[in-house]
């Protein structure tokens, strides 16, 4: 088990390496940030001072080599719009996307495993062909169309929720949380909903066809046959194997709202880091384009090695071959 944990941790070495060499070449062949930092109508010296600050009159060899060495020490630059040091200004935006995210992802685990258990369990009965109606819709309709119907009905017409923004926040272990309080919970109630329709009908669907075709198993036949309860059939066996797919969807779930929750954070205007990648790609924000997107492929590798591992936990198969 030792070797496959430093054998995994080797490759996510590796593949974090290629990734922020893409990274890097692919943000910095795009546009010219001078022209965005400085106005037109400034001298040629001025300008040249401004690149030569930021080491762009460098090759692009020796400009990535550098970064890689600062990325090394924990350093990532700083910002050219805001002024001040990358990393500390994603973490200052990741507890807001961190608190969307969980209250997206778990919400629709905690609604839509069970709902799909029962449909898979109780298939023609008419709860069931709601709930997959309902998943249905949830794939078919646009995350921002969700967002501005969920807007219009319960910020504007019936003014129940706030349209936009984080609302107060309460400090716990020295980090601003929404949850916390309940005008923020109510700010954060929407942006969850919508971020969590589309994982709701996922996880849905998933644990229904898992359900289903657990259900027409020996294994379920026999526990039925020893006399154990339909609960403790649905809890013991069926749970447990559609246990896997249900860890492996909800983890990369959660790797891609963390990192792509762009559209609602723009809708909802949440101050998270998704919304600070769009502003600074419209400002050629090059630091904090490129610390993003290593995020994202750290997150990505991260839970994907979670996930590995938290297969070996539920299935004593693998166990034993690793052994």
């Amino acid at each position: 088990m030792l070797g496959h944990v430093i054998e995994r941790a080797l490759q996510a070495l590796l593949v974090m390496l290629v990734m922020s060499a893409l990274v890097f070449i692919g943000v910095y062949a795009i546009g010219n940030p001078i022209d965005v930092l400085i106005g037109p109508d400034v001298s040629q010296d001025i300008r040249l001072e401004t690149i030569a600050r930021y080491g762009l009159d460098r090759p692009l060899w020796e400009q990535y080599f550098t970064f890689l060495g600062r990325v090394l020490h924990g350093d990532f630059g700083r910002s050219f719009v805001f002024g001040m040091p990358v990393l500390d200004l994603i973490l200052s935006r990741l507890p807001a996307t961190l608190e969307l995210t969980l209250a997206a992802v778990i919400g629709a685990a905690l609604i839509g495993v069970p709902a799909g258990i029962y449909a898979g369990y109780r298939p023609d009965s008419l709860l069931a062909k709601i709930i997959m109606a309902i998943s249905i819709l949830g794939f078919s309709v646009p995350t921002f169309w969700i967002g501005l119907v969920l807007i219009i009905t319960f910020a504007v017409e019936l003014q129940w929720l706030p349209a936009g923004g984080r609302g107060e926040t309460a400090s716990l272990f020295g980090i601003e949380w929404s949850f916390l309080t309940l005008n923020g919970l109510s700010h954060l109630l929407l942006p969850a909903l919508n971020l969590a329709f589309f994982k709701l009908a996922l996880m849905t669907r998933l644990a229904r066809a898992g359900t289903r075709e657990v259900m027409l198993t020996d294994t379920v036949k026999f526990a039925r046959a020893a006399g154990l309860s339909e609960w403790t059939v649905l809890r013991r066996h069926v749970l447990r194997l559609i246990a896997i797919p249900l860890v492996t969807v909800f983890g990369l779930e959660f790797a891609s709202t963390l990192a792509f929750a762009v559209v609602t954070e723009t809708i909802f205007s949440w101050p998270g880091i998704g919304k600070l990648i769009i502003d600074s790609i419209t400002s050629l924000d090059r630091p904090v384009m490129v610390a993003y997107l290593m995020l994202v492929a750290f997150v990505f590798i991260t839970i994907n090695f979670l996930v590995d591992l938290t297969y070996v936990a539920l299935d004593p198969r693998l166990r034993k071959a690793r052994a």
